[in-house]
């Protein structure tokens, strides 16, 4: 038994005055004690209630916990939208119409998949929630997709129904003729203008009654049903629709309550309900909790503050990207002046990370890892800077994992003589891993066997067993915090040696002229591996300091990890939720023919970055310039 796990029972059974008195000499030993206690205490509380909503019958649901709370405070804001307060009363109401008329309209059934193209907005809300109440599962389209893609969205999960808005009417019109021939209806929630072969709704919508819809019309929802779909990454080949059950869903709500958010609480959510952290931690977190929202179209750092002062915001919500934009607005009075507590989020850099707190004040940053589809996350309930999440004997009981060798060049595991994979010793970095099993399943990805059986790892530690291959390269202390080290293939092997590319973009971006980098590797005739590449943009009215940059990366990276060649772009291409994309510029390689962009390559004889060209390039190619 861990020294946690014996701790905890010691002093469950201690009488009360002398549980005072040893709690302080505990933390001396174990500093991070009474954190792992909050934790797994509140991790079996939660346990106790999803047991007993997936016992109940009829299942309890996300919008049964809805209801109930719309019922008992129907007044509450549970809203806040550009401007305009929506109660609970009024979205229940609303979600009552919204189920009507498209249960009347639409023909739905129970079961029936519904695709949602919408912005972030109240709409999309009380439009899912219609939708659970007649027991439709819900695909959630980025609203930044379009044609091909789109279409792919659509028909990857088996949709019906295409409910979209006005806002998107340019991308709908783009790929209504394909939808039209496969008999699909769209259905456009707003009034529209010069759409033909849609159908209008909301003059119905308006009309239609408020009274409650009969619960036995999702009667068949289980725990195991589909409440979503969300699609994953995007940033290679087409998007994955992650099947998310009604059992999952409920495990989402309740990070909030893990990271100890309270139901006097307010919460900002600013990334895209498309996504999993905006709408399965933010959204549905809320409703589990039953407290407000404040909902934004789009995240913004200049207003970002000033909405949080202004509505009384405790609790943000974050990407590493958003957290960035933050620490690099023009700074103002008054900084620390807000009520925000607690930040949730993930991807945010250590660096950017203490510079957050020193200049916003002390806010409790919960840095979470998990994916949309995985079986396996972790919570940095301790808010130790740098790492993404803390492991303790209870998580390891509930979720079983461990970190295994890779080889990075192969992009596979490395096995022993049997065939099984070899553990990473502690300190080490490796690839996770997470045990598929009853409480902690992987289902994989709607209409795509192909890459669900990529993500299928077999034959780990005895033959036949079966784990979810996570991508993700990752490394335990000896506090057993967890940091993130990469995803496989943001890597590049060069001169024999492994280079994580965030490790060289750490680098790059404390060049005073580099805003962000984006790191990669490209091929170099003649050279094994894959030399470091990296796109940075520039920040405003600065020019590229050749000789600054290469000082900064020969003091501070090793040779092997020094970037090769540097491409300045207006701006980096990223995906719906801020994710570097980096599949075209490797193609691209540094190719001054392949692009307008500025090139620089690394010149040792020079000790600068000197600009790339064509006489450059044919020498570094034909071996004359060696890289």
């Amino acid at each position: 038994m861990s020294a946690v796990a014996a701790g905890l029972l010691l002093l469950l059974s201690l009488p009360p005055l002398l549980f005072v008195l040893l709690v302080p000499l505990l933390r001396s030993r174990f500093p991070h004690w009474l954190d792992d206690c909050t934790y797994i205490l509140r991790s079996l509380a939660l346990a106790v209630r999803l047991i007993r909503y997936k016992r109940s019958k009829p299942f309890y649901g996300m919008v049964d916990c809805f209801e109930a709370t719309a019922r008992g405070h129907p007044a509450e804001t549970f809203l806040n939208f550009e401007g305009r307060r929506y109660s609970y009363g009024q979205v229940e109401r609303r979600s009552n119409q919204m189920g009507r008329v498209l249960r009347r309209e639409a023909r739905l059934r129970e079961g029936d998949v519904v695709a949602l193209f919408l912005g972030n907005e109240p709409q999309l809300v009380w439009t899912w929630l219609g939708l659970a109440k007649l027991g439709c599962p819900v695909a959630l389209l980025n609203f930044n997709i379009r044609a091909q893609s789109l279409l792919h969205c659509f028909s990857c999960c088996g949709a019906k129904v295409f409910l979209t808005s006005a806002e998107m009417q340019a991308a709908v019109e783009e790929v209504l003729p394909a939808l039209r021939e496969e008999g699909v209806t769209v259905y456009v929630l707003s009034e529209t203008r010069n759409m033909q072969g849609v159908t209008l709704l909301a003059d119905k919508i308006s009309k239609a009654s408020e009274e409650p819809l009969p619960r036995d019309l999702r009667a068949n929802v289980t725990f195991r049903s589909t409440a979503l779909y969300i699609y994953t990454s995007g940033t290679t080949g087409l998007p994955k629709a992650a099947i998310i059950s009604q059992e999952r869903m409920w495990a989402a709500s309740f990070i909030q309550s893990l990271c100890g958010v309270k139901r006097d609480d307010v919460f900002y959510i600013n990334l895209p309900l498309y996504h999993s952290s905006g709408f399965l931690i933010g959204l549905t977190g809320a409703i589990e909790r039953g407290i407000s929202v404040v909902l934004k179209r789009k995240f913004s750092a200049s207003q970002f503050w000033d909405d949080c002062r202004n509505h009384n915001v405790t609790v943000m919500q974050y990407i590493g990207e958003t957290m960035r934009y933050l620490c690099n607005s023009p700074k103002k009075e008054k900084e620390k002046d807000h009520k925000v507590r607690i930040a949730i989020g993930n991807g945010v850099r250590a660096d950017i990370w203490s510079q957050f707190l020193r200049r916003f004040g002390d806010v409790k940053v919960k840095e979470l890892y998990a994916a949309t589809e995985g079986n396996i996350g972790f919570i940095n309930y301790g808010s130790k800077v740098g790492a993404v999440g803390r492991r303790n004997f209870f998580h390891t009981l509930i979720f079983p994992h461990l970190l295994i060798k890779f080889d990075i060049e192969k992009e596979e595991p490395v096995r022993d003589s049997q065939g099984l994979c070899i553990k990473a010793a502690r300190g080490e970095t490796g690839l996770l891993v997470g045990k598929v099993t009853q409480r902690s399943p992987f289902v994989g990805y709607a209409g795509n066997r192909q890459q669900t059986e990529k993500k299928r790892l077999r034959h780990v530690l005895k033959k036949d067993d079966f784990y979810f291959n996570t991508g993700d390269l990752l490394r335990f202390d000896e506090d057993n915090f967890v940091y993130f080290q990469d995803r496989v293939g943001d890597t590049f092997r060069w001169k024999g040696e492994n280079v994580a590319t965030s490790e060289v973009a750490d680098i790059l971006t404390t060049v005073p002229c580099v805003l962000q980098a984006n790191v990669y590797g490209v091929k170099v005739e003649g050279n094994e591996g894959r030399a470091g590449m990296a796109a940075i943009i520039l920040k405003e009215s600065q020019d590229f300091d050749c000789a600054d940059a290469y000082e900064r990366v020969v003091n501070f990276l090793p040779a092997y990890a020094r970037p090769r060649f540097i491409r300045i772009q207006p701006a980096l291409a990223m995906t719906g939720t801020f994710k570097m994309k980096k599949n075209k510029l490797v193609e691209e390689g540094f190719d001054p023919a392949s692009f307008q962009d500025p090139l620089f390559y690394l010149d040792a004889a020079k000790r600068t970055f000197a600009p790339m060209t064509e006489e450059a390039y044919r020498a570094i190619t034909c071996g004359q310039i060696k890289v």
